[in-house]
């Protein structure tokens, strides 16, 4: 009796399908442990392929994890901002807004935030991702900002400084150095700024 016993192959799929099957393997795999995890043989796993597929078809991993990085948080910002509806006063939808982004559910993507800014500064492709995507950040909060005060607050440093409000308390919650309630310091923030 043979008891040796080789993995099961890959099924084949069209181009198309597993082009999506290796991204949304990637995506998840980011998500779970951030973007360093992201290696040929990490990806190859987690899809159930050979890392010869995976590089057949992402030659190049550092065009993989911008892409990866920039579906996951530009999802996020559209979440975020796509619909949000300007109600009450600016502090009130300023604060609505920092305590969404300081959620704890939305560590995964700090993680892959913080990470981003680390590996960009080596990988061209990730680095030039990152700026797109924190360009509309920017553009999407000063949008936000300028609704919720029809002009009476220049919306660019507002923007500023909510970007590095939420960023630095995200990245500090990552290594457990962040208050507890983070909502309410950024509330206590939020009214020492807005006065």
């Amino acid at each position: 009796m043979n008891t040796t016993s080789r993995p099961a192959s890959p099924r084949r799929m069209p181009p198309e399908e597993r082009e999506r099957s290796i991204l949304r393997g990637a995506a998840e795999l980011a998500t779970e442990s951030g973007l360093e995890a992201l290696t040929v043989r990490a990806v190859a796993s987690r899809v159930g392929v050979t890392p010869a597929l995976i590089a057949h078809y992402r030659p190049v991993m550092d065009e993989l994890v911008a892409e990866v990085f920039g579906d996951l948080v530009s999802a996020e910002r559209e979440e975020v901002l796509g619909g949000f509806e300007i109600t009450g006063d600016l502090h009130a939808n300023l604060l609505r807004l920092i305590e969404t982004l300081l959620d704890s559910t939305r560590d995964d993507v700090a993680l892959v935030w913080a990470q981003s800014w680390s590996l960009g500064a080596r990988n061209e492709a990730l680095g030039q991702r990152v700026r797109h995507e924190m360009d509309l950040w920017q553009s999407g909060l000063e949008d936000v900002i300028r609704r919720a005060t029809d002009g009476a607050v220049d919306p660019e440093p507002a923007a500023w400084l909510m970007l590095a409000l939420v960023d630095g308390m995200s990245a500090h919650s990552l290594v457990k150095w962040a208050p507890h309630d983070r909502a309410d310091l950024a509330r206590r923030t939020l009214a020492a700024v807005l006065g």
